[in-house]
């Protein structure tokens, strides 16, 4: 256990934080200035800035930061969650894509699978915050270019502080000729620290070691950077080391009366005149199911019997696309695709399909550690490995997967997480892999794409097995069907709040980060009223 600063004798804060990740690490700025006492609970310890933060073989064969927590599926077997506990959480290692739900994203939508809800806030409520959270994390992007409109429906939303980030040789071919095919590509949204026209000016180096790996050199935006800026703050305090073991209430169950947590020196009690929750949508949702009291007997904040359903995770593949000579292309992620966002434009499909978006460059101890538990290392020898990737275009393509009451975060007798889910809505995912398939088939003549891949679901990069969880608090205004109100409070409790991608009602098709962000600011000038 390390702390910034002096622990509290009595434990007692204004405010208590649990999770530095997205959610966390926006609440704790939120609050600085404001000269309430703020502690962040951290279970993880700060990343070390070390050379395996860009070693293949060290982040996906040896797997050095992931957790070795065991997590049981719904047949109850043992599988390792693609988790990082660390501060600033999973962000330290995502791909850096910083994208803003669509304002349907917000409202009913019918899909060929059913319904995707509509949120009890609107795009608009969030607006404000998106634009703030763009500036904050650094994106870089555009909204003028007439082929790029597509990405977003908010018309009014102001062109983004910070130039897209330049395309590779390659990429740059590619994003042309689909382009000239009748696409819409466009410049995908990321936080990242560069300036192409005056690189010496920013930390990112465009390496080829981004998205799934920690960044050595700081270049990319992520939650630890906004720690490194709350801990100026006197009145913000960071204990690493620590997890949160349970919540418990006041006599009338109304309130958290105390943080219960266990560090390697023993057990320790904090409280807090408001707790907020940001363990992410699956760890929070676990220890609100743990935190069982006798006016909370089926968990905290769990009065509608919620907590822990809806689970949602997007529904995805990847389509690798290998080329006949090698390709040249370092920092291939900066383009994707909306045109068949709400339906196939070529018609015959009037539902929703989803989003495509381009994978970082993938070496090949990558690709064995992608590989490797379904394959011995030895099969695929590192020549052969190295000659694949460098010879591979792979796509993202990204569905929305719809919130189902029996896809939930269980917890079995003996405490472990249990993730029961099964695929849904899956007809308007598979038509856009095809669609994806077809396409770069029919560019083999103008480009060097030949032959395409498809990675199945269900062997899908394990880097996105729970990276873009979510669902599992859900917002609204009924506490008969929802956790938390408008203001993320928990219906059940006067001082709770939840800040991760728990509270979404949807998945949308695109990366949740930046509208965590956005939701984590906006709750926090709530938080900051009721001071």
């Amino acid at each position: 256990m390390t702390s910034t600063r002096q622990l509290r004798e009595d434990g007692s804060y204004d405010v208590v934080i649990i999770g530095s990740g997205a959610g966390g690490a926006t609440m704790a700025q939120s609050l600085a200035g404001t000269g309430k006492s703020v502690l962040i609970i951290e279970r993880g310890e700060r990343l070390p800035q070390e050379e395996d933060n860009w070693d293949p073989r060290a982040v996906f064969i040896d797997r050095k930061y992931l957790t070795d927590e065991v997590w049981l599926d719904r047949n109850g077997k043992k599988f390792n969650p693609k988790i990082h506990y660390w501060v600033g959480g999973n962000t330290s290692f995502y791909g850096a894509a910083l994208m803003r739900m669509r304002k349907r994203d917000f409202e009913e939508v019918p899909h060929e699978g059913g319904i995707s809800p509509a949120w009890p806030i609107s795009y608009d409520d969030l607006a404000p915050y998106y634009t703030k959270a763009e500036h904050v994390w650094k994106v870089h992007g555009s909204r003028k270019n007439p082929e790029s409109a597509d990405h977003t429906d908010d018309l009014d939303a102001p062109e983004y502080a910070y130039p897209p980030v330049a395309h590779d040789p390659d990429v740059a071919v590619l994003k042309k000729r689909l382009t000239e095919s009748g696409w819409r590509p466009f410049d995908l949204p990321l936080g990242v620290d560069r300036d192409d026209k005056q690189p010496w000016k920013g930390r990112c180096v465009r390496c080829d070691t981004c998205g799934g790996f920690p960044c050595r050199v700081r270049g990319k935006s992520d939650a630890r950077h906004i720690i490194n800026q709350v801990e100026d703050d006197e009145n913000i305090t960071l204990v690493t080391g620590m997890k949160v073991k349970k919540l418990e209430t006041s006599a009338d169950g109304k309130s958290v009366k105390s943080v219960v947590c266990e560090s390697s020196e023993g057990e320790h009690h904090f409280k807090g005149d408001i707790v907020v929750l940001a363990a992410g949508a699956i760890n929070s949702a676990a220890l609100l199911l743990g935190s069982t009291a006798h006016t909370h007997e089926n968990g905290l904040a769990n009065g509608s019997d919620q907590v822990g359903r809806n689970y949602m995770f997007h529904t995805s593949s990847a389509v690798l696309s290998f080329t006949r000579s090698k390709v040249d292309a370092i920092f291939p992620k900066t383009f994707a695709v909306n045109d068949f966002y709400w339906d196939d434009p070529d018609g015959g499909f009037d539902y929703p399909m989803g989003h495509i978006q381009l994978l970082e460059h993938m070496n090949g101890d990558v690709i064995q550690g992608q590989l490797q538990e379904k394959i011995p290392e030895w099969l695929v020898p590192d020549m052969l490995a190295n000659i694949i990737a460098n010879r591979l275009m792979a796509f993202l393509v990204i569905s929305e997967d719809l919130p189902e009451q029996r896809n939930r975060v269980r917890l079995n007798k003996d405490g472990k997480i249990t993730l029961e889910y099964w695929h849904n809505n899956l007809v308007g995912h598979e038509r856009l892999v095809k669609k994806l398939e077809a396409k770069l088939g029919k560019l083999g003549r103008l480009y060097k794409c030949y032959r395409q891949h498809r990675i199945q679901l269900d062997e899908l990069l394990p880097l996105y097995g729970t990276a873009h969880q979510c669902g599992t608090l859900k917002m609204g205004h009924d506490p008969k069907s929802s956790v938390v109100d408008v203001n993320c409070k928990a219906h059940d409790l006067d001082n709770l709040y939840m800040v991760d991608s728990g509270v979404f009602v949807t998945s949308a098709a695109v990366n949740p980060t930046l509208t965590i962000v956005a939701n984590a600011m906006r709750v926090g000038e709530h938080i900051k009223s009721r001071f």
